[in-house]
Formats: C-alpha cells, structure tokens, sequence
C-alpha cells in the first residue's frame, strides 16, 4: 500500500472479477498511469474505460489519486464505441469525487485541498461550456440542414413548373393571353350622389372608413401623418382635377402619376420631419445624405410595395411606360417637401405667362404645384372638417418638440407647446403659403377661385379674429392659459361664430 507521500502508489484494479495490482510513481503522467492500466488488465492501449470506486463513483486517472487496497478494488468499465457516459451522470461521478476528496484531504494539507477543489470547479466549467458549445453548434446545423432542404425542394418545384409551362407553350400552338400579376378585387359602384361629393373640396373625409389594402398598412397611426391625411391628399387630387378638367388636358398616364403620388407620398412617414432626422442624424438622414429624407424614404417604401406580383398595379404597362410613371412619381413626392417650397413656385410662375400644355417641362412644373396644393390643403375645407385637422397636427409637433428638447436638439417655435397657439400656427400659414400658392394657381384655372381661394381667405379672417380675442382675454387672464385649454376655447368659440350665422 502507498500512500500521499511515498515515492510509489500501488492500485487495485477489478476487470470482469479478476484482482489486478498495478504500481506507479507520482512522475507518471495521466496518460503513462492509463497505458500501465491497459497493459495491466489486457486492454488495447486505445480503450477507453472509466474507474469506478465502491460507491460506484468515477475516479479521475491521476498520479494524485487516492490508493486503494485488494478488498475494495476499483472497479474497471470499458465504455463500448468511445463513447462518454450521460452529461448528468459524468457531472454527478465528478461531484462526488471532489466532495470525497475534499473531506478526506482537507485536514491533511488544507491549501492542497482548497487548490484541488477549485481546479476541479475550473475544470466543471470548461466542460459545460464545451458542452453547450458543441450543442449549438449541432443545434445549428441541423437548422441549416433543414434551410437547405427546404431550399432544394422549391428549386426542385420551380424547375418543375418551368419544365411544365415550356411544354406546354411547345405543345400550344395559340398566341398566350399576358399573365397578369394584379389580383381581382371586387368592383365598387358608387351612386352618382357619392361621386359628386367626391368632386368637391367640401368632401368630409372624417365620415369615411379607410379599406385594408397595402397601402394602408404602410402608413402608421400619426396624430396626422397616417392614411386619412393620404386619402384626404388623395381626394383633394381628384377635385383639382375635375375642377380644372384636367383629364383633357393631361395625357391618362399624367393623371395616374398625379393619383398615385397622391396615395403614396407619405408612405410611412415618422411622425417627426426633415429638420428633426437631420439634427438627430437618423438611419433615414444618413442614408439620403440630408436630402430630402423622409420624401426619398417615400418613394422607395412606394416601389417597394408596387414590386410585389400582388401588389404590381403597373404590371400591364411596357418597360418605358413604367419608366415614365415611375420618374413621374418620384418627382411628385420629392416635391412635397417644404424645404423646396419657394423654388418649385418661382419656377411655375416664370412659366404661367406663355403656359404650354404640349411642353413637358410645363406640365411636369404644374403638376408638382398640384400636389403641393393637395399636400396642404385642409385649410380649402369646411371649418368643421379642417379644424380638427389643425388638433392632429399641433399635437404631431408638440410630440417632436417634446423630444427634440429632451435630446437637446434645436426647437422651431411653431412646434412649441409653450408658445404656439392654434391661430398663431394657421394665420401666418394661410397667407404665406397657402394663399399665394393657390391664387397663382388660379391665373392658369379661373374656376378654382369660388371653390377655394374663397374658403381660404374665409379661413384666414376667422383665425385673425380668434387672435384677437386670444389677446383681449390674455390680458386678463395671466399667464396665458395652456394649449389644452386654449384648444377647448377656440373650439367654443367657432361654434358659436357657426350658430351666429
């Protein structure tokens, strides 16, 4: 018998009931104490096998093992194929090693004991964390196994289908009808009295309840940027039209890029504009280098959805054709942004003077001032449908304000909740942007000046006046009262204007 501090360690081995005495010294190494095992029980060098003790735990093969004696052998377990035992049977042989070890050993020489311990813990984690590694791995694999098959069995189907249809075509000798991509949808007659209404700027867009189509998924619920101010935009396109009978004087595909523009030119849309993506530096200003980014993001998130086989509303026209209305398109949308205001109505003007239904450039310049008139012009309805849309947008503005001052971003004074009023906003509006805009538009169509320059000077005096008597009631009642208040006032007090009447 040996024990820790002799030069030698004899151990008694138990293979199939037969004792077997083996000694080593404390040089041997793992390896040189597994082989002088081998050798002495009659096993190939390669075999892999596990100790056992008496309580049936695992024994690791180290020169530091503990002796044993001929009565209780440890017991030898070839393991068949190489392979290593369950992963909580292996765990629970190797706990059960330490706690022996550490109790037997800790009152010899503690600090071997602890040192001991610890290794073994270190060695417990280095396991488990192969373990786990190796079962991602696998785990992935199989995901990968599964993706690829999956893949070879759509490619298979699809070759099939090929194969079908050249053979058939070969076989068929008649000229193929175009496959056409657009699904049917159902027809909805309208009566005569609806589309009236929808001919006139006084159309109340607040009665109507949005379809579920793509385009409508694709916009989000903003305060004010969602898909009734694009169907609002939309309608207000188809008025414009009838009014200046401009199926006429455009070709069908001019009057096609202007509705689809219509639909489309929010797409997706923030909720927070221009100025707040570029000062925040966002994914959307960053990858339009600051130009025009959320009308650039527009118009990809458009032909994005067009390109869709159940989407693909342009999928009878030829290739230049689609050229033609998607450059259209794109150009109608880039100039919905009110950076490029001042430039897109100069260039129409220097334009109305010898104005040519025939010169593309023309038409394109009057049909990019259309769109901006339909953009912005809620003001051209009824007070009882524009003015809520008022509410929608200041509170879409208080929203970004209140997030450019918590990131410490510039604010634009029309965008304050602490500042701004409702005919504040609206007042310098409608006669600096909306008014000019429309009267200019109004030398080339006479007509439009009943149906909506008449409402917008309308609109104008009426908020003119609720400054007044903003003002008057400001300064008796100080500080001035807070927006929400100053809401329920100006709502009261356009109603009785309304019942006055």
């Amino acid at each position: 018998m040996g024990s820790a501090s002799s030069a030698y360690r004899i151990i008694y081995l138990d293979v199939d009931g037969r004792i077997q005495k083996v000694v080593f010294s404390h040089c041997c190494s793992p390896c040189d104490i597994k082989e002088l095992f081998c050798t002495a029980v009659g096993l190939p060098r390669s075999t892999t096998f596990s100790l056992l003790d008496a309580s049936g735990a695992m024994v690791s093969i180290d020169p530091t093992m503990p002796s044993n004696s001929e009565r209780s052998p440890y017991k030898v377990v070839p393991l068949s194929g190489g392979q290593l035992p369950d992963k909580e049977e292996l765990f629970q042989n190797v706990l059960t090693q330490v706690a022996e070890q550490f109790s037997s050993s800790v009152f010899l020489n503690p600090s071997f004991s602890l040192s001991r311990a610890f290794k073994i813990n270190e060695l417990k984690a280095e396991v488990t964390n192969r373990l786990a590694m190796l079962e991602k791995r696998v785990e992935l694999e199989g995901i990968k196994v599964v993706e690829i098959e999956k893949c070879r069995s759509d490619i298979k189907k699809l070759r099939e289908e090929m194969t079908s249809r050249n053979s058939s075509s070969c076989l068929d000798d008649k000229k193929l009808t175009p496959h056409r991509d657009v699904p049917s949808y159902p027809k909805y007659h309208l009566s005569k009295e609806t589309i009236d209404t929808l001919r006139q700027p006084i159309f109340d867009v607040w009665q109507w309840e949005p379809n579920e189509l793509c385009i409508h998924d694709n916009y989000r619920n903003n305060p004010f940027h969602n898909f009734r101010h694009c169907f609002c935009v939309a309608q207000m396109m188809y008025s414009m039209i009838y009014l200046c009978n401009l199926q006429e004087k455009f070709t069908q595909i001019d009057i096609l890029i202007l509705m689809t523009a219509a639909v489309c030119h929010d797409l997706d849309h923030p909720g927070y504009n221009n100025t707040y993506q570029i000062n925040a530096r966002t994914e959307l200003a960053v990858r339009y280098n600051d130009i025009s980014p959320l009308e650039n993001h527009h118009c990809a998130v458009a032909f994005q959805i067009f390109s869709q086989p159940d989407c693909n509303i342009f999928s009878n026209f030829d290739a230049e054709a689609f050229k033609q209305i998607r450059q259209g398109t794109i150009t109608l949308i880039l100039a919905t942004d009110m950076a490029r205001h001042g430039e897109i109505l100069d260039c129409f003007k220097q334009k109305l003077e010898t104005f040519d239904f025939t010169n593309e450039e023309h038409v394109t310049c009057l049909k990019m001032v259309l769109i901006k008139c339909c953009d912005i012009s809620n003001e051209v309805r009824p007070m009882e449908v524009a003015e809520p849309w008022v509410d929608c947008l200041l509170e879409e503005y208080f929203m970004q304000s209140d997030r450019e001052k918590a990131e410490g971003l510039p604010v634009a004074p029309f965008m304050d909740r602490d500042k701004v009023t409702k005919p504040t906003a609206q007042i310098g509006f409608i006669k600096f942007v909306l008014i000019p805009m429309f009267e200019t538009v109004m030398k080339l169509f006479p007509q439009i000046e009943e149906a909506m320059l008449q409402p917008l000077r309308e609109s104008r005096d009426r908020y003119e006046e609720l400054k007044q008597i903003d003002e008057a009631m400001n300064e008796i009642i100080l500080p001035p009262l807070p927006y929400r208040y100053r809401k329920r006032r100006v709502r009261i007090s356009a109603w009785e204007a309304k019942r006055n009447e």
